[in-house]
């Protein structure tokens, strides 16, 4: 009986200790991430448009002139685009459209995606200005004052172009002083580049695509816009593409405004 009062005392400490781990910090045992009041603020969106329903009919009837060609039936399939097959449509989702006569094929690429930092002391934004940023620096826009002129040697490295001559950049000789060379834009999205691409594989028809990309808050999208015509002897004009490109970009900007 002497051993009594031990045990006592020892069920009093274990109780004690027990309720010791209830007033602990309970940030201790939450995951990376998680909310605090030091986490860098989250981004301003946390959904994305349905990219097959961000372009109006009558804006792709402009850009895929085959669309108002095909017979009714086959219409309603061509402006319902296809949707791109993604793992996790709240981080990213795309959509495409083609047409097809008999002077040219296009087709107009949709991708939105929605940046998420991981690290709570990188705000999504700062996060998304990262990957932005180098999407930039891997399209390797060209660097200089633009002069009258240079209009002609935009888009084909000779790489992408079998001579490298002013017929193999497309309809840029004419552009007089106008710079169509891929670029920054301004006054589109928070920041935003161009980029034009003239490439021929083998003896086929040389395709032109123009992409935008834009940033607004923590979403970045790419618009990519593409001509191939029927005969080889044929080049895309830049600057037709650039200018719709460009337009629907804007669209685009003002639709995650609303």
């Amino acid at each position: 009986m002497a051993y009594v009062p031990g045990v006592a005392l020892l069920g009093v400490l274990t109780a004690g200790c027990t309720g010791g781990t209830g007033t602990e910090d309970p940030a201790a045992d939450s995951k990376p991430g998680s909310p605090s009041s030091s986490a860098a603020p989250a981004g301003k969106y946390r959904t994305l448009p349905e990219p097959c329903r961000s372009i109006t009919r009558s804006t792709l009837k402009d850009l895929l002139p085959g669309i108002a060609e095909l017979p009714e039936n086959q219409q309603e399939k061509a402006f319902t685009g296809t949707a791109a097959v993604t793992y996790d449509t709240d981080r990213r989702v795309g959509c495409q459209w083609k047409s097809e006569t008999a002077a040219s094929s296009r087709s107009v690429v949709l991708d939105f995606e929605r940046i998420v930092s991981y690290d709570t002391s990188v705000s999504d934004e700062d996060r998304a200005r990262e990957v932005y940023g180098k999407k930039e620096t891997a399209a390797h826009l060209p660097s200089g004052t633009f002069a009258p002129g240079d209009a002609e040697k935009v888009t084909a490295s000779p790489s992408d172009s079998p001579s490298g001559s002013a017929q193999d950049t497309g309809g840029d000789t004419g552009a007089g002083s106008e710079d169509l060379r891929p670029r920054t834009l301004d006054n589109l999205g928070d920041a935003a580049f161009l980029d034009d691409l003239l490439t021929r594989a083998g003896s086929s028809a040389q395709h032109r695509t123009v992409s935008v990309v834009f940033r607004t808050s923590n979403v970045i999208v790419t618009v990519r816009y593409t001509e191939q015509p029927a005969f080889a002897s044929q080049v895309p004009d830049s600057k037709e593409l650039q200018e719709k490109a460009q337009a629907l970009a804007r669209k685009l900007v003002d639709k995650f405004s609303e």
